[in-house]
């Protein structure tokens, strides 16, 4: 078995334990049930129970699918298949991660008390720390990583802008979470993960212009 197919097997299994408890969950919960919060972890949407498997194994699903697209839809010379093991990596954290909101989904569902607002941001740091780990490693594409006009336009900046945003990923993450398990104020993991991506769009703006200056832009 190829390490592809571990990681597509293994991303199915998440999907049908998900689905699976879904399944159990199902005759004890309510007609309607929560299925959005706001930031504060306040209820803000209601849905009927059904719409569980859309939201929760149906995205899922859809996710390991795209990602199984995607390889086959990118053009010539911008492939994932330069870093097909951290593609890989990056499609099973984020199944994870949508595994993990729907469990929290569910829990609330049949009556969990849980400070939702705070349980999400800190499932949405680690995984930006997680990200951050392997930032570094996402070759030039346009499906995957700090895709602006600049990284676009040339390889040595999406590289270097990677190399920087596995920095502030990693760190960004890694303080969200800090402070969601020391329960600071909630302002602090609700930006450090919106600056963490921002910075590195400024910093590949501001390098593609110091090589043009320079002449060195191929």
């Amino acid at each position: 078995m190829t390490t592809t197919q571990k990681y597509y097997l293994g991303a199915g299994a998440v999907v049908l334990a998900v689905l699976a408890g879904t399944v159990v969950a199902y005759p004890q919960l309510p007609n309607i049930v929560p299925v959005h919060w706001d930031a504060r972890g306040h209820v803000n949407g209601w849905g009927p129970k059904s719409s569980l498997f859309l939201f929760g194994p149906g995205l899922m699903l859809l996710i390991v699918l795209m990602f199984a697209a995607l390889p086959w839809l990118s053009p010539k010379k911008f492939e994932v298949d330069s870093f097909r093991a951290t593609y890989l990596y990056i499609m099973i954290v984020t199944v994870a991660m949508l595994a993990y909101c729907h469990l929290l989904v569910l829990a609330s569902a049949l009556g969990m008390t849980l400070d939702m607002g705070r349980a999400i941001a800190g499932g949405v740091s680690l995984l930006i720390a997680l990200l951050g780990n392997v930032m570094g490693k996402v070759r030039r594409n346009f499906f995957i990583g700090i895709r602006t006009p600049w990284t676009l336009a040339n390889e040595r900046v999406w590289n270097a802008t990677h190399r920087f945003a596995a920095k502030t990923f990693f760190a960004g993450g890694l303080l969200g979470l800090l402070a969601v398990l020391l329960r600071a104020p909630f302002w602090l993991p609700m930006t450090s993960i919106p600056v963490a991506a921002l910075v590195p769009v400024i910093y590949s703006l501001v390098f593609y212009k110091r090589l043009e200056q320079r002449g060195e832009l191929n």
